[in-house]
């Protein structure tokens, strides 16, 4: 209408032709966007982020990482704006059948199954397991460094989203310290692919790896360890709460694999003494 004013005809020829109430019209023009429009907008946007992040989350879990980015509302709200944005999880709506693959990487695989390094934060493997308990589930998202199979890093939660990967990620740095070029292999759960843990990713310098779909043996070093954790600990009782299995996967991680087991792989040494009998001659020459 108001380019057709600005020809000359008057918007209330243009309105009897569109059969449109002049009123209406410059209610609108004088403000095109209603504060309620405008908050729906923040809403919409707050959730498509968190969608983006972890696609498998359904509008409940939306909600909670919504509230945490400062757009709270209730779920009926959430749902509705979903809804209409077609905003599914992953595992909610099927989107394509059992021949079907998930995302793609958004890393190349750069291991090729060789799971060797001569030195440390050389390569780190990366993967998220998960056990019930009585209160539900926990998930654990562990790093090993394959040069001495020492678990460098690890994050435990109640719930498995990137910012789970990520934490592991920020903990293996902060323990290892310089680690740019270091390749993080992984799968392609979509924790590991998301714009977080990419982001961390490039934070650190670091080089991405992905294995292909359905491959375990593309990543098997890491699934050997979380074959110790099943065996170990996560199937040695039941576990009554998140805290006692929390605690005990940290206790046997810290105490018994990384000073205690022995590896054939290694001499008969623990990673620890393996990193600290390897690396001290290095350490003497520099």
């Amino acid at each position: 209408m108001s380019e057709l004013a600005g020809d000359q005809i008057p918007v209330a020829v243009t309105c009897r032709v569109l059969k449109l109430a002049r009123q209406p019209y410059y209610r609108w023009l004088a403000n095109p966007i209603t504060p309620a429009e405008l908050a729906r907008a923040y809403r919409a946007n707050a959730l498509f982020d968190a969608h983006r992040d972890d696609p498998e989350f359904g509008y409940r879990f939306l909600v909670d990482e919504a509230a945490d980015a400062g757009q709270a509302m209730c779920r009926r709200t959430a749902w509705r704006i979903c809804a209409d944005n077609g905003w599914w999880s992953a595992f909610g709506k099927k989107t394509r059948g059992k021949a079907g693959k998930v995302g793609p990487p958004v890393h190349d695989d750069l291991v090729g199954r060789d799971f060797t390094a001569t030195a440390p934060n050389q390569l780190w493997l990366t993967d998220i397991t998960e056990h019930r308990t009585g209160e539900g589930k926990v998930y654990c998202c562990a790093i090993k460094d394959v040069f001495s199979n020492r678990i460098v890093g690890y994050s435990i939660d109640s719930r498995m989203k990137s910012t789970l990967a990520v934490a592991a990620l920020h903990n293996a740095v902060a323990r290892r310290g310089v680690v740019a070029g270091c390749v993080v292999h992984s799968d392609r759960g979509s924790q590991l692919r998301s714009r977080k843990f990419v982001r961390a990713l490039n934070g650190h310098d670091m080089v991405g790896s992905m294995g292909r779909v359905g491959a375990a043996g593309d990543n098997a070093a890491m699934e050997s360890f979380f074959s110790l954790l099943q065996k170990n600990v996560l199937d040695r009782r039941t576990w009554a709460t998140r805290d006692d299995l929390r605690i005990a996967i940290v206790t046997w991680i810290e105490r018994t694999y990384h000073r205690r087991r022995r590896q054939e792989a290694l001499g008969r040494l623990t990673p620890i003494e393996y990193e600290t009998t390897m690396t001290a001659p290095a350490t003497k020459a520099a």
